[in-house]
């Protein structure tokens, strides 16, 4: 019998909707420039990682031979008493991507009759969304945002059709900055067949000023349609440890735990979301001070004259078109990652002191910034 050669094994393929996704591009490391200490500014990261506890907790975790609770039955219990929600309305994922992959697989997706479910959503919004999709089989209809990154939900609203199974709505909008306002979303939700799962994904939520901001928890006390998604890796400052929820009545919580992926939140991530949640004042006290660095920043730069869209995350946005790459390449010169979007804007995390006032430095010496002449 003849082995078969590498080169003659070309009979695997895969789907062809694999060959057609966007690739997802991380945050990437800053480059060493003599004389400067390297920042990361690219992956909208806690700089101030993780409280006390949580550290002290991660020291004596020995135990990864074990498997974790599939369920996570001691994290959503502490949810259920933190956010005032029956636990059984949490479902667990890695991180709030694998909690909208488990949307995806349980909602959206490929039919019987080879017809695919649409899913509508804002653009520019999460680079992830049209990967999730198109691997669940659905198909992605995306609604440019305005242009102050804004959802423009009046034409979302009308790309909805028959075929729609999901919305997904980021507030605040990843990389944008804005979040969705009460009572526009709330008008929104009513305006949608009831049938349609609504995401509201929050995954930010914790750095939000804005006092008319929509509240997810709300919305899906009042409609049985909504999908909350939250996050531990932003404010809570376990982004590598990968854990996420999402909250929804029990007439979805049935499906997404039928969709969910065992495992998928390992014990170490469980215990430490825990124990964040029970130092929650320190928490806040970190997630301030760095709402206390974005206030800083983007008073710095419309100081500077940038016009910047309204920015509630733990970053801000320069929609710098053309100049897109030439200002990247700028902060690595200057020891700075920063993530591009191709010709359309970059985002830049709020980071250390340092950092920022680096690229607040950077800015004004910039001479293409949005909104100048």
């Amino acid at each position: 019998m003849t082995s078969q050669t590498p080169a003659q094994d070309s009979s695997v393929h895969p789907r062809p909707v694999v060959g057609r996704l966007p690739k997802y591009a991380a945050g990437k490391p800053p480059v060493e420039v003599p004389g400067l200490e390297s920042f990361k500014l690219s992956s909208n990261e806690n700089p101030l990682g993780p409280v006390p506890a949580v550290l002290e907790l991660l020291r004596g975790k020995l135990e990864v031979h074990r498997y974790p609770d599939t369920t996570c039955t001691a994290l959503r219990a502490a949810l259920g008493t933190f956010l005032d929600v029956p636990a059984e309305d949490v479902v667990t994922g890695a991180g709030s991507l694998g909690a909208l992959n488990q949307i995806m697989a349980a909602f959206a997706g490929q039919n019987d009759d080879g017809a695919q479910d649409e899913v509508v959503y804002a653009w520019r919004s999460f680079e992830a969304y049209p990967i999730c999709v198109g691997l669940a089989g659905a198909k992605s209809v995306q609604v440019p945002v305005r242009a102050d990154g804004t959802h423009d939900l009046a034409a979302m609203a009308a790309a909805v059709t028959d075929r729609t199974r999901v919305v997904l709505l980021c507030t605040p909008n990843n990389p944008t900055g804005p979040v969705l306002r009460t009572e526009e979303t709330e008008a929104f939700i009513r305006s949608v067949s009831s049938d349609v799962v609504i995401v509201i994904d929050e995954a930010y939520q914790e750095f939000v000023r804005a006092t008319d901001a929509v509240d997810g928890l709300a919305m899906y006390r009042k409609y049985p349609n909504v999908v909350v998604l939250r996050t531990f890796s932003k404010a809570h400052g376990l982004a590598g440890l990968r854990v996420g929820y999402s909250v929804s009545q029990p007439e979805v919580t049935a499906y997404l735990r039928a969709a969910a992926t065992p495992f998928a939140v390992s014990s170490v991530a469980e215990q430490a979301a825990v124990a964040s949640l029970e130092n929650y004042d320190q928490v806040v006290e970190r997630v301030q001070s760095l709402v206390d660095e974005r206030e800083r920043v983007t008073a710095g730069l419309k100081a500077l004259g940038w016009n910047i869209p309204e920015a509630q995350g733990n970053f801000v946005w320069l929609a710098l078109g053309e100049n897109t790459p030439e200002f990247a390449a700028l902060a690595a010169e200057h020891a700075l990652s920063v993530r591009a979007f191709g010709n359309e804007g970059v985002r830049v995390s709020i980071g250390e002191v340092e950092a920022n006032s680096r690229f607040l430095a950077i800015c004004a010496s910039y001479t293409k910034a949005p909104g100048r002449s």
